[in-house]
């Protein structure tokens, strides 16, 4: 009744003012269990699926959007709750991956749509990463649920990192043909089927969306973007310091060589003055020996 509630006050004002256009719906079962994998580029991404789907569709979110204190922390917590989210602890490793499965699993027992990222994290620019096995491949194997590929596209577009105001323009959404792993049944402890599983999906996703494919992880490519970002700016601090060093030798030069110059026209002026003298008194002999 909450999430019914939640999405006719968000879904249908985001549907007027956005306009998403959606590819594939009838991939989406009536009823029954299934997975929904997509391409996370935004926050926005577990907000415009739901409001395109007549049916429930449950995420996982972080447990800090349902933690944090206050009167602002209790309403994003109603809010993440009303939407159909899930709180998994994501900082406790493999225990917090277990979770993230076990919610899985319960959603998917009960009949419902659940969904999944399976990069594990935003797109940190727009392409598309590699699929984290344990989620999704583990799922999938356990439950026997068809996994549905989902692709989001331009929502990144909506709200770029650091806008206040979301741009008005149409996102989309293509969703894939199921896909059947019923052929790895009773192989989800299986390394080798799970990556097999993930990469399928991921290459399905790929072909919905169109982006770029890139062989790492989307976590690594953050830390990579971060580290050079740091690089980056300690270089800049380097640099700006030593043009600080140098303009400081150089106005030391400078000061330096004003130094030099007014002692050298002192010099010059006590040497012509000395002449001066001498030529005086050279004059003054000439005209008393005269």
């Amino acid at each position: 009744m909450i999430y019914g509630a939640m999405k006719f006050s968000i879904g249908g004002p985001l549907k007027l003012a956005f306009r998403p256009w959606v590819e594939g719906l009838e991939n989406i079962p009536a009823e029954g269990p299934a997975i929904l994998a997509s391409n996370h580029l935004s926050f926005s991404d577990s907000f415009f699926l739901p409001a395109v789907l007549d049916r429930k569709v449950t995420f996982i979110a972080k447990a800090e959007y349902f933690t944090t204190p206050g009167v602002k922390g209790r309403m994003t917590a109603a809010f993440f709750k009303g939407v159909g989210q899930l709180p998994v602890d994501r900082s406790g490793g493999r225990g917090a991956g277990e979770a993230a499965i076990k919610s899985g699993v319960d959603v998917i027992e009960r009949g419902e749509l659940f969904g999944i990222y399976p990069e594990g994290t935003r797109s940190p620019d727009g392409r598309l990463y590699r699929g984290k096995p344990g989620g999704l491949a583990r799922v999938a194997l356990a439950t026997g649920a068809p996994v549905i590929p989902v692709a989001m596209i331009d929502t990144e577009k909506i709200q770029p990192p650091g806008k206040v105001m979301p741009k008005l323009m149409r996102p989309g959404i293509r969703i894939g043909r199921p896909l059947d792993f019923s052929r790895y049944n009773g192989m989800e402890h299986d390394r080798f089927v799970l990556r097999a599983v993930t990469d399928e999906v991921m290459y399905e996703i790929m072909k919905l969306s169109g982006q770029e494919y890139v062989d790492i992880y989307a976590t690594a490519a953050k830390r990579q973007i971060a580290d050079e970002a740091k690089a980056q700016k300690q270089a800049l601090k380097e640099a700006q310091k030593e043009a600080d060093q140098a303009l400081k030798e150089a106005e030391q030069a400078e000061k330096e060589a004003e130094k030099q110059a007014q002692k050298e026209a002192q010099k010059e002026a006590l040497k012509e003055a000395e002449q001066a003298e001498q030529q005086t008194e050279k004059d003054e002999k000439e005209r008393s020996d005269s």
